[in-house]
């Protein structure tokens, strides 16, 4: 067999060592799959005190990055430092010196995708990133080459697992968001800081890259509407399920002929839809082609192990390539980058949606007449009313569910709404989507 390929790792936190022990562990196989062994010959990382569980050696271990890019006997680098910067430099830094690069960092790509893609496409090196969205859900190189015989209409996500575990938890159990995400920092599946999960900003930067392989348009990252699960509240769970809904955190990325829609919200999807029933940490992302119709892509969406495995496969990837000859099989972004469609990301307010309302308003004559009259003359009409546990002079749930309607007529109406003196605190609003596929 022909001799190791050698390989630089930058980042050895979870996934780091989860790609060192896969490559360990299935030697064989791996250098079976790509006609070759693959050995990670240097590592770099700030911490060298940490126990990761699997020792480098005999890795070099260093804390000069450029030093394992800069070797000339190494011409695959595995970036898994996560972030912006010095991520960018790094990646770009391998990029410029022909080294074939995989990367799990999706922040880096949703921001700085174009600039890195269009980099490795002149230098005519490989970029791989397959796991940067979905763990070891293969939704990548599914967009870019085993749905590229169809047009996809649409990619609906549910792509945070600490978020969909969260949404799980408070819908099994009743109990508040706050509750939950406690228990959930607790038992690990929570970041100390949890805000880039549960405000969508993880979720935003995945979708962004769906909506680059799906399309072939690259959205502005700071287009992305984005709206995470804070304000969910077990009242809300509840009024869904009894209008035949789940809530979950929707990545939703659709095709149009002037803009594409990219959004991430939590949205009450119908009960009975495969969607739905993604319960816990897991992912998937549904995929409607005009011509295949519905599929969907299930399974572990985070960790060590499942991420790893969808860096090892972009390996055995580039691998493969090079035995082959210096052309780039497949471009990064599915096409070329002159081939790109350069379509805008339509704008929240020019949106049209079903609605959940929910205000909490004085039981009193009249109040149900005045809100209907408000959203009447933004030109939104009424599919159905819930008004429970009604006790006169006290302040109770009035639930509303709207025909479609247009965002920007929807929020003039709720700000005129929440100034009524007979409304209670801010009215709530979560969009639907019954036309999933």
């Amino acid at each position: 067999m022909a001799s190791p390929v050698r390989v630089g790792l930058i980042g050895f936190g979870t996934i780091g060592t989860g790609v060192l022990r896969l490559l360990r562990a299935h030697r064989a196989d791996v250098a079976r799959r790509a006609g070759r062994p693959i050995d990670i010959v240097a590592i770099a990382d700030l911490d060298h005190r940490t126990d990761r569980g699997i020792k480098p050696a005999p890795a070099r271990f260093t804390k000069d990055a450029l030093s394992v890019i800069e070797d000339p006997a190494i011409p695959l680098i595995i970036e898994l430092i996560g972030g912006y910067e010095p991520a960018r430099r790094f990646v770009l830094a391998a990029i410029r010196a022909g080294k074939d690069v995989v990367t799990a960092n999706k922040a880096l790509l949703a921001v700085h995708g174009d600039e890195i893609v269009a980099a490795a496409e002149a230098r005519g090196v490989r970029l791989g990133f397959e796991a940067s969205v979905g763990g070891g859900i293969p939704i990548l190189r599914t967009l870019k080459e085993g749905l590229a015989g169809d047009r996809t209409a649409a990619v609906y996500g549910i792509v945070n697992g600490t978020c969909n575990h969260i949404l799980t938890t408070m819908t099994r159990e009743g109990r508040t968001f706050g509750d939950v995400l406690a228990d959930a920092q607790r038992l690990g599946l929570a970041e100390a800081d949890p805000s880039t999960d549960v405000d969508g900003v993880d979720s935003a930067h995945k979708l962004a890259l769906l909506t680059t392989l799906a399309f072939n348009v690259v959205p502005r990252f700071a287009d992305i509407p984005t709206e995470g699960i804070r304000r969910i509240e077990p009242a809300d769970i509840g009024f869904a399920r009894e209008l035949g809904y789940t809530i979950k955190l929707l990545a939703i990325a659709k095709d149009g002929r002037d803009a594409i829609e990219a959004r991430v919200h939590p949205t009450m999807i119908p009960n009975g839809h495969l969607l739905a029933d993604v319960g816990g940490n897991f992912n998937a992302i549904f995929v409607r082609g005009v011509a295949l119709g519905p599929t969907m892509y299930y399974g572990q969406g985070a960790g060590s192990m499942p991420t790893a495995t969808a860096v090892v496969a972009d390996l055995i990837a580039a691998v493969r390539d090079r035995a082959i000859g210096t052309g780039v099989r497949v471009p990064p972004w599915g096409v070329p980058h002159r081939a790109l469609r350069p379509l805008r990301v339509r704008p929240l307010a020019d949106l049209e949606s079903e609605y959940y309302l929910r205000f909490m308003a004085l039981d009193q004559p009249g109040v149900l007449a005045r809100i209907a009259g408000i959203l009447g003359r933004a030109d939104i009409s009424i599919a159905s009313v819930i008004q429970k546990d009604r006790r006169a002079g006290t302040t109770v749930p009035l639930v509303l569910r709207t025909h479609r309607a247009r965002e920007r007529n929807l929020a003039r109406a709720l700000r005129e709404i929440g100034r009524l003196r007979v409304v209670r605190g801010r009215p709530v609003s979560i969009r639907i989507e019954d036309r999933l596929g």
